[in-house]
């Protein structure tokens, strides 16, 4: 269990976030309807967002009732929001304490009482737009297979010593058969007086999940060259499956891939030699994770797959990007299909923070001189194509960082950009100076960027920020949404 100081200065984003006793109503519906349309999360209230100062809520017991019935009063439909509260010390040496909301992911899209839908995106609550509000509501139908009844399935398939285990984790103090009656619909009674088992229950706690799914499986094979080859040249030289629950494949999957990522080591810089791996260590968890995690279980047909190449690793999962994932937006924007699963994941430190793990691995790519992952959808599979790290890239990028940071007389650092300055190249009729090559940069790792973060990171004023924008405007760049919860698009 959390700590107040913890909570105090955790870090907000997808799925926590500070709001002050003294927030109205209607502002709190915001992230309220937020999480809940994305991957839910927690409020503290009764903290400062802005000075982190502990408030508290005894003293404000009119407003606290205020704030109570906002899931209720302001959230359409109601969000069935959880509330605790966590004994403290408020900042001027009183006991207090601190309003805790667990909000649910939901199954439902929810908006607040002017009919306005918010996602969580990072720290921030963006509004959609009417294409997005009928796009997550297919996407939120999609999402609650993994609350869907299995057909069959008894309390006798649950692994109990699983379920208590996971209960120790998460604080939950009672039995894990009551905790599978209390918690994310596991286990629910239905109008017969019989007990439902869920698709997650099933998935994450059952004794043999492949009774009920038989391709809820992961399957890793390894080819001798660079393409698939089938018939009298096969070259398939493993194929291994992994099954049980969702942790007992992510561990073993794991654990075997990092037995078929070799490093090579090779003479960099300084006639010193360096060793690098194949595929970061990092790269490989998130992915397998991801693969897991992410894929649409409603799809029986097929399971995920794993296939390593001389040059490349491609992840094959049933189901296309969830939710308003996009291939230019990924680095940024979270959705999980299968929320439970994903929580389940964070809570064995599989799920590092949700939205960050594709950008890490995007950045643990560029850092080894590799390119990011690229992505394509063939009929209902999403293949992400994760390039190998090799010598040549490993060599590249110790050569463009010393050249990059080449010391002059004067001994103060300089960039490669400030030794040889850019010729404003023009293409498609553009020119393309320094300051716009920069900015598209930041839009293309950002989408959501806004021009007053561009204005302060570039260093220039907001106009000319906005100057710059119309120059690229509909030739490297355009505008996806409004001005306020919209996106940029870098165009290709």
């Amino acid at each position: 269990m959390m700590t107040i100081e913890e909570i105090r200065t955790g870090k907000e984003g997808q799925t926590f976030d500070l709001k002050s006793i003294q927030i109205d109503p209607k502002a709190l519906a915001i992230p309220i309807v937020a999480m809940a349309n994305a991957d839910g999360g927690m409020l503290a209230i009764g903290i400062s967002d802005k000075t982190r100062k502990i408030e508290g809520v005894n003293q404000h017991t009119a407003k606290l009732n205020d704030l109570l019935r906002v899931p209720f009063d302001f959230c359409n439909p109601t969000i069935p929001v959880t509330c605790r509260y966590m004994e403290c010390t408020n900042d001027e040496g009183i006991t207090d304490r601190v309003l805790l909301m667990d909000i649910p992911a939901s199954q439902f899209l929810h908006t607040n009482q002017a009919d306005e839908a918010y996602i969580r995106v990072g720290d921030k609550s963006r509004k959609l737009t009417f294409e997005e509000r009928m796009q997550l509501m297919y996407d939120k139908g999609e999402r609650s297979y993994e609350d869907t009844a299995v057909f069959g399935a008894t309390i006798d398939d649950i692994d109990m010593d699983a379920v208590a285990e996971y209960a120790k984790l998460v604080g939950y103090k009672k039995t894990p058969l009551e905790y599978l009656r209390e918690n994310n619909g596991f286990v629910k009674t239905n109008k017969n007086g019989e007990e439902d088992v869920s698709v997650a229950c099933i998935l994450l706690f059952g004794k043999n999940p492949q009774n009920f799914f038989p391709r809820g499986r992961t399957r890793f094979i390894r080819y001798d060259g660079v393409d698939e080859k089938v018939g009298a040249e096969m070259n398939v030289i493993k194929d291994v499956i992994f099954e049980g629950t969702i942790l007992n494949q992510v561990k073993n999957t794991i654990e075997f891939i990092e037995t078929q990522v070799r490093e090579h080591t090779f003479l960099g810089q300084h006639a010193q030699f360096v060793t690098k791996r194949d595929y970061p260590e990092f790269v490989i968890q998130e992915m397998t994770v991801n693969a897991c995690c992410h894929r649409a279980y409603n799809i029986k047909g097929t399971e995920i797959q794993i296939k390593m190449f001389d040059d490349r690793l491609v992840f094959e999962s049933p189901g296309k990007l969830p939710g308003q994932v996009k291939p230019n937006n990924i680095r940024h924007t979270h959705f999980s299909r299968n929320p439970k699963i994903a929580s389940f994941l964070k809570a064995y430190h599989f799920v590092k923070e949700f939205g960050e793990g594709f950008d890490r691995i995007c950045r643990e790519q560029e850092a080894n001189g590799a390119n990011a992952p690229s992505f394509r959808t063939d009929e209902f599979i999403l293949k992400i194509t994760v390039p190998k790290v090799t010598e040549k890239s490993s060599v590249r990028t110790e050569t463009d960082q010393n050249r990059a940071e080449k010391l002059p007389e004067n001994g103060q650092k300089v960039t490669e950009t400030e030794q040889k300055p850019n010729k404003n190249r023009i293409e498609k009729g553009v020119r393309l100076t320094d300051t716009r090559i920069e900015m598209l940069k930041l839009m293309r790792e950002n989408p959501y960027i806004s021009k007053a973060e561009l204005a302060k990171i570039l260093n220039i004023h907001p106009s000319a920020v906005s100057r710059n924008i119309e120059a690229l405007r509909g030739k490297f760049v355009r505008r996806v949404g409004p001005d306020k919860g919209g996106f940029w698009e870098i165009i290709e």
